[in-house]
């Protein structure tokens, strides 16, 4: 779909103009005008009760005299000035429908006009288009009956705010980085495994001159013994496959990367600690974390910004096998230290461990992780905020800033050093597992041992990289706040 951001006459001639009206006879400057182009017709829908402007009502009206648009969607905006970011979500969504079901092709939006709680124009604009990419959404690669095709084509949004052709800017490239992460985790898990990660970061590489890209082998691995991340992959078929993305496009070549590594178990059976069967199609989104890295990382090849940023698709898969690793082995890690199995379905901190120490060689200015990591930050938060665990005050600052800003919201959990008594070992340096309470904390705690040499947070997505039920599907979080980070890096 076609956005723009200009200034239209409300005269224009258009298929559709999309007008707001609040509750208690206040009006939108464009209802206004419209009002007194129809000669008060709209008032008179008012007075009549079949126009009250309550949140999510839609009025369709067709031919008005006066109006130029062959149609006019007014949309109900509830009272002025306590519109907030959900209820304007739901506005949008709204929007949206109404227009697709009357086959619009092209329409105005004047919902520019509307007043939100501490949001400006920009905002205004930049989630109505994330909103509506996201709400049109479809997976239907494995279907016979494919969707039927939108027929919206161009969306208008009426300003002549500067902003406001950067918000379409950013929209589109964050809405393009959620659409690619939620295509590779909705894949079927027999067709995307950690090769299937490798050529999709391969054909990503291909598309931009700033991208380039490494992929470590197993043999690979072996070499620089990343042991703990081979055992995961013992028990399948399919041989694990890190894919390194290195976006070079800062001014000086020089400066330390940004480096965000995703958690890419393509399936997560839990391997020897096999996991119960009810639910367990949905492991096929335990790659999450590395899927909202390649999303971030097309998102900022499309922005082209001038930042250094490495991207890391962690790939595995965890099966239980003949050959599959068992309670009770000890690893010993890239870094040196042993850690005791005491559950294989705690592998992926083992994945991430060994790739958390391979990226201390590009001397990076941060490192944040990004996993579905733990069924406890599930339990502790939803699926509406990611934990966040970090020590750096400053960098925990500037994520949640980036959650705030975009709405793909985070929450801080305690990391701390109680946690790291849960995981002491009476045979090795560190257990995997620290016991059942505040599972997200010691997942967090196990991962700081290998992140001493550089400034590092930990996203656990686990609560919401997808959705269950009817509305089943990967959801592309947290794409958004991680580009809209890297966005805040440039300022």
């Amino acid at each position: 779909m076609k956005y723009q951001a200009k200034l239209t006459a409300l005269s224009q001639a258009t298929e559709c103009i999309i007008i707001g009206a609040y509750e208690d006879n206040e009006f939108s400057r464009s209802f206004n005008e419209a009002d007194q182009a129809t000669q008060c017709y709209l008032n008179g829908l008012v007075k009549s009760g079949e126009l009250t402007g309550k949140l999510g009502q839609t009025l369709l009206l067709r031919e008005l005299n006066g109006i130029a648009a062959k149609r006019v969607l007014i949309m109900g905006c509830g009272k002025k000035g306590e519109l907030n970011e959900r209820q304007y979500k739901q506005l949008i969504q709204t929007m949206f429908n109404s227009l697709k079901d009357a086959n619009i092709r092209e329409a105005i939006s004047y919902l520019t006009e509307i007043e939100l709680k501490n949001r400006d124009l920009y905002w205004n604009i930049r989630f109505a288009i994330e909103t509506i990419e996201h709400s049109h959404y479809q997976f239907d690669q494995f279907k016979s009956q494919k969707a039927e095709p939108i027929k919206l084509e161009t969306l208008i949004f009426n300003t002549d705010c500067q902003q406001a052709p950067l918000a379409v800017i950013h929209a589109q490239a964050v809405a393009s980085g959620v659409k690619a992460a939620r295509d590779i985790a909705n894949m079927p898990p027999n067709v995307c495994n950690p090769a299937y990660l490798a050529d999709k970061a391969k054909n990503l590489a291909e598309k931009s001159t700033a991208l380039s890209l490494e992929i470590i082998d197993e043999k690979m691995m072996s070499e620089l013994g990343m042991n703990a991340y081979l055992a995961v992959s013992r028990g399948s078929t399919n041989p694990a496959y890190m894919s390194v993305l290195h976006f070079n496009n800062a001014p000086n070549k020089n400066t330390k990367p940004i480096i965000l590594v995703g958690k890419g178990l393509t399936f997560d059976a839990g391997g020897i600690s096999l996991k119960p069967a009810a639910d367990m199609d949905e492991m096929k989104y335990d790659m999450g974390g590395a899927a909202s890295v390649f999303g971030t990382m097309k998102a900022l090849a499309e922005l082209n910004l001038p930042l250094n940023v490495i991207g890391v698709l962690a790939g595995c898969e965890n099966l239980p096998d003949g050959n599959a690793y068992r309670p009770g082995d000890i690893l010993t890690t890239m870094n040196g230290l042993t850690v005791e199995v005491l559950n294989t379905d705690a592998e992926g901190r083992l994945v991430l461990c060994d790739t958390l120490t391979y990226v201390e060689r590009f001397e990076p200015e941060l490192v944040i992780d990004v996993a579905t990591l733990t069924g406890a930050c599930v339990v502790a938060l939803g699926q509406h905020n990611s934990g966040l665990m970090s020590e750096d005050e400053a960098l925990v600052s500037d994520l949640l800033n980036a959650a705030q800003q975009t709405t793909d919201k985070a929450w801080r959990l305690p990391l701390g050093e109680e946690y790291q008594e849960q995981l002491k070992s009476p045979f090795a340096d560190l257990a995997n597992i620290g016991g059942r309470w505040g599972g997200a904390s010691t997942a967090g705690a196990f991962l700081s041992h290998f992140t001493k040499k550089y400034r590092w947070a930990h996203l656990d997505i686990a609560g919401t990289a997808w959705l269950q039920g009817a509305n089943k599907g990967a959801t592309g979080r947290p794409v958004s706040l991680l580009t809209q980070f890297l966005i805040n890096q440039v300022k």
